[in-house]
């Protein structure tokens, strides 16, 4: 096989890689929002042994990558297409790191009814995982419009984080009671908005593959 096929083949697979991190992370974080719903603690154990295959993968990714660089030494576009899939793939399992923290909460609220709506909870989580999945699409394609779409969704996601944090402060003070699951609740919003900024972070990643340069997309 020529060197320039060898690395097609190589990249190809590290891509397809990518898209098995960014699916994994997704589903979690997915699943653990309806464990915290449903308050099914099993569910929520599931998600932290499952993270090993996440952090595994990106492990895999990152080894692949710094063997492609030092055999074959690509330049300009093909070194910044193998530096921008380490950094999207690390994105990728900082989602899966929220997934496993949201898990931890649900844990430690346990079976405890919950005192707060999470209809702005399930609002955000929704909204983030239509932009993590728009993003794998975008990242495929090299998509920069979509790219930028998604960060644009993120001023959403983080106006919503503000108003349920309000209103999170507000039902602790007015029921000092529930203030540890009304904490535990905060935390998890926190880890929903986070998980958003990621996708933001994957569709600059998109942008300087593209540009060659770097972009804010979200101040």
């Amino acid at each position: 096989m020529a060197v320039r096929e060898r690395f097609e083949q190589e990249l190809k697979e590290i891509q397809e890689q990518f898209v098995e991190i960014a699916t994994s992370s997704i589903n979690a974080l997915k699943t653990s929002f309806e464990a915290l719903q449903e308050q099914n603690l099993e569910k929520s154990l599931k998600i932290l042994e499952d993270d090993l295959i996440i952090n595994r993968l990106e492990e895999e990714i990152n080894d692949r990558v710094i063997l492609m660089i030092a055999k074959q030494q690509p330049v300009a576009t093909d070194l910044r297409r193998l530096m921008v899939l380490v950094k999207a793939a690390s994105d990728m399992e900082r989602v899966g790191d929220y997934a496993v923290n949201i898990a931890k909460e649900t844990i430690r609220i346990g079976k405890e009814p919950l005192v707060f709506p999470t209809t702005n909870l399930q609002t955000m989580c929704n909204k983030t995982v239509e932009m993590l999945e728009s993003i794998i699409i975008a990242f495929k394609d090299e998509d920069t419009v979509r790219a930028k779409e998604i960060a644009e969704l993120d001023d959403y996601v983080d106006d919503l984080y503000g108003a349920t944090v309000t209103l999170l402060l507000r039902a602790g003070a007015e029921n000092p009671a529930h203030i540890s699951q009304i904490t535990h609740l905060t935390f998890v919003c926190r880890y929903l908005e986070r998980s958003a900024d990621h996708a933001t972070n994957i569709a600059e990643h998109l942008f300087y593959l593209i540009k060659g340069k770097h972009y804010e997309l979200n101040n």
